[in-house]
């Protein structure tokens, strides 16, 4: 019989955090710039220049920890990780090895199988690094310091997960909560998420842990995925023809599909860690703490409890709306401008989520307001516009943010409730099509519609349908 194999996996997940500067620096932590542009003594790592750590990273590092259930170390300190590369200026990386911030902490996930917790060992604040541009043209490499000291913590999890699907819900867990918090956008595409995956397989119904490996350069869920496949096949295969598995840090290449040895994986001893003689220590007290305890946020399983007591909307609505912390804020601010809760999640759950996913886009990137969101409503409402006009309202609104009232009234879009207009045009169409009539005439109900069409063709699209539905009728 065939040996069946167990896969444990353990993640390291890498957040960029959301502050306007860099943890030891002034400097701008903003994406993109021009290479070597957000940088100074400190962040290139100049002799004699001085770290001192911003207060904001210590703020968002406690929210997360607090949120996903860790102890917070009370008395922790910085430490220095020593290692050579290029786009590591200081030729040491300050990291938390002995102290982390946070520990023991736990997150829920839903499994197939029902609610799982995985453990979080720790989260611990440091710097990035800066990025190495490879110029295939010059066949050099250039370093690029923007993202050097951009401030990050690190999540490491138990191994507690054991397949792809786990290993997403964990990390859309942490995603949503992270950005209930407004810690990180958590974009993976841009690297302010990364997540390196620790993966190793042993026979089923084993106590003892396999040999692992570290994955790297993973930058989509999707690509998460594949790599967790593709190397707990590859160390399936290597097990099955008698070979061992080498601890080690792999690179997974997305597009070919399979990932290559970089390096034997280091000790901790391999980085010399000892404190940084240059940051004094952080000494967390009760005051301290109950600030943060009190600004959390509520989270999205209590937004989901309390969307269902208060707005009388569908459960599948709920879950969508609440999987953003931005979308649900866009829709309750509506909701409390008068609109109604139902006419709003519509739009959000058709429109939006048409435009987001024709235009590639996240809901974060949502630029229309509230109010103007509201005030389209009401122009529905209202019947000032019918809906298709509302819908050419409604994507110029969400390319640009406009007033729809202001757009209604430019573009001459209101809807034309004369009822002496919409008669003379009715009885043109009449005039126009004998042969429609006469199917009518003849019991063909679906010749009213083309009439219909015709009409509202004449009127530019701004007639009411329920008024040219009724005239038609009454003048046949």
């Amino acid at each position: 019989m065939a040996k069946q194999y167990e896969t444990v996996i353990g993640l390291e997940v890498h957040v960029e955090l959301a502050t306007k500067t860099k943890i030891f620096c002034g400097c701008s932590t903003a994406f993109g710039g021009e290479p070597n542009t957000h940088t100074c003594p400190v962040c290139t790592g100049m002799p004699g220049s001085l770290p001192v750590l911003n207060k904001k990273v210590l703020e968002y590092a406690v929210a997360v920890g607090l949120a996903a259930g860790c102890d917070i170390t009370r008395y922790c300190k910085f430490d220095r990780k020593n290692y050579f590369y290029p786009d590591n200026p200081q030729n040491y990386q300050i990291s938390q090895l002995y102290l982390p911030i946070c520990r023991n902490g736990k997150v829920e996930i839903e499994t197939e199988a029902g609610k799982k917790p995985v453990r979080i060992h720790e989260i611990h604040m440091e710097e990035d690094a800066g990025k190495l541009v490879h110029d295939e043209w010059e066949d050099c490499s250039l370093v690029d310091f923007n993202r050097s000291g951009v401030p990050l913590i690190e999540i490491v999890s138990e191994p507690d997960m054991r397949n792809a699907q786990e290993v997403i819900a964990y990390l859309e867990k942490l995603r949503m909560i992270i950005q209930y918090l407004g810690a990180s956008d958590c974009k993976l595409q841009e690297g302010s998420m990364r997540a390196d995956v620790n993966l190793s397989v042993r026979e089923a119904g084993t106590e003892a842990f396999g040999v692992r490996t570290e994955m790297k350069n993973l930058n989509s869920f999707k690509a998460i995925a594949r790599a967790i496949e593709g190397e707990r096949e590859r160390q399936i295969d290597l097990l099955e023809s008698g070979e061992c598995v080498v601890q080690e840090t792999r690179r997974w290449d997305d597009a070919k599909g399979e990932s290559y040895a970089m390096r034997s994986k280091e000790d901790a001893q391999d980085y010399r860690y000892f404190p940084d003689p240059d940051l004094v220590p952080i000494v967390i007290d009760d005051a301290f703490l109950e600030e943060i305890q009190s600004r959390q946020p509520e989270f999205r399983e209590e937004k989901m409890r309390r969307y269902r007591e208060e707005f009388d909307i569908p459960d599948y609505d709920i879950e969508i709306i609440t999987g953003s912390k931005h979308m649900a804020d866009i829709f309750e601010a509506t909701v409390a401008l008068g609109s109604q809760p139902k006419k709003v999640s519509n739009w959000l759950m058709v429109e939006t989520l048409r435009l987001l996913k024709e235009k590639e886009m996240d809901p974060e990137d949502i630029s229309f307001s509230p109010e103007n969101l509201a005030k389209l409503i009401a122009l529905t409402e209202a019947k000032a516009i019918n809906s298709s006009v509302a819908k050419e309202v409604f994507e110029a609104m969400f390319a640009s943010d406009m007033d729809p009232v202001k757009y209604v009234e430019e573009k001459g879009l209101k809807t034309v409730n004369d009822e002496g207009a919409l008669r003379q045009a009715v009885e043109k169409v009449i005039g126009d099509n004998p042969q429609s009539v006469q199917d009518y005439k003849n019991g063909k109900e679906k010749a009213i519609g083309f009439l219909v069409g015709q009409t509202m063709k004449a009127m530019k699209g701004k007639a009411d349908p329920g008024m040219v539905n009724r005239l038609l009728k009454e003048l046949l």
